[in-house]
């Protein structure tokens, strides 16, 4: 190898071998880093238009009847929505006959047209993932309330991001990211449960840890439960209207680790 340094203004001179040895340098440096970690191919899943779900999500109320739900036998069902009913006996929660743990969550939900109340008192409702932790529904257009308890909260535990409330009447929709809790053979919280939202396309909550249940007379405790549990639609005694609910139960990705070094 021949280099030849003379002066600022003289360029460097490098002969073949030499440029061959510093692109082969250049090459090893380049060389692609590997995990070593062989991941299972996801699947194949349509995501759907027009308000359509997803291939593989669960439908739980297409406009047609309440058969996949308990407690909504009263809850009038028009023109592909169906209301709570403010005088059914009880006002018992609307609860999914099936349970749930991680999932992804659509729900649209339109509050009464007619103003009534203010407050917790104007379109009251609610979306209760594993029968208790709850994002709270409401009429928060132009209606103050406490923060953690509008439209978009988790209730008495985080206000929503920003308020993208729409008018009453008009349609709007959570897009909802729950990751469940975990508990140990004896009962113990490992992994506390925690919630994205997005209202009307808008992220409003941002990876929440939930502190526990929600409720509106105590703090919140978490108490163990199955990894699974039924989904919830409040009747807090105010005719809300829902339609195109479905879910997707989502599991985690695994993998295997390959028997070569990473780096191969």
């Amino acid at each position: 190898m021949t280099c030849r340094f003379l002066s600022s203004h003289t360029p460097l001179v490098v002969t073949l071998p030499a440029a061959g040895l510093i692109l082969g340098a250049i090459t090893l440096l380049a060389a692609e880093w590997k995990s070593g970690k062989i991941w299972e191919e996801p699947k194949i899943v349509e995501p759907g238009d027009n308000g359509r779900p997803p291939s593989d999500a669960i439908v739980l109320f297409d406009g047609n009847d309440m058969s996949d739900w308990k407690n909504a036998d009263d809850w009038e069902i028009k023109d592909g929505a169906v209301t709570v009913n403010p005088r059914a006996p009880g006002m018992k929660y609307a609860t999914t006959k099936r349970s749930f743990g991680d999932c992804q969550l659509h729900v649209e939900w339109a509050e009464p047209e007619e103003v009534k109340g203010s407050g917790q008192g104007r379109g009251n409702s609610g979306v209760y993932l594993m029968s208790r932790y709850e994002v709270q529904i409401l009429d928060s257009y132009h209606n103050p309330t406490y923060y953690d308890g509008q439209c978009g909260s988790v209730y008495k535990q985080y206000p929503p991001l920003v308020n993208v409330c729409r008018k009453p009447g008009e349609w709007q929709s959570y897009d909802i990211i729950f990751e469940a809790p975990r508990f140990d053979g004896s009962g113990k919280l490992i992994k506390p449960a925690y919630v994205t939202v997005l209202q009307n396309g808008v992220l409003i909550q941002n990876h929440s840890e939930i502190q526990g249940s929600t409720s509106w007379d105590h703090p919140p405790t978490y108490e163990a439960h199955p990894e699974r549990a039924p989904l919830q639609l409040q009747n807090h005694g105010d005719p809300v209207r829902f339609r195109n609910i479905w879910i997707r139960e989502l599991t985690p990705q695994t993998f295997t680790m390959s028997d070569k070094p990473a780096s191969e």
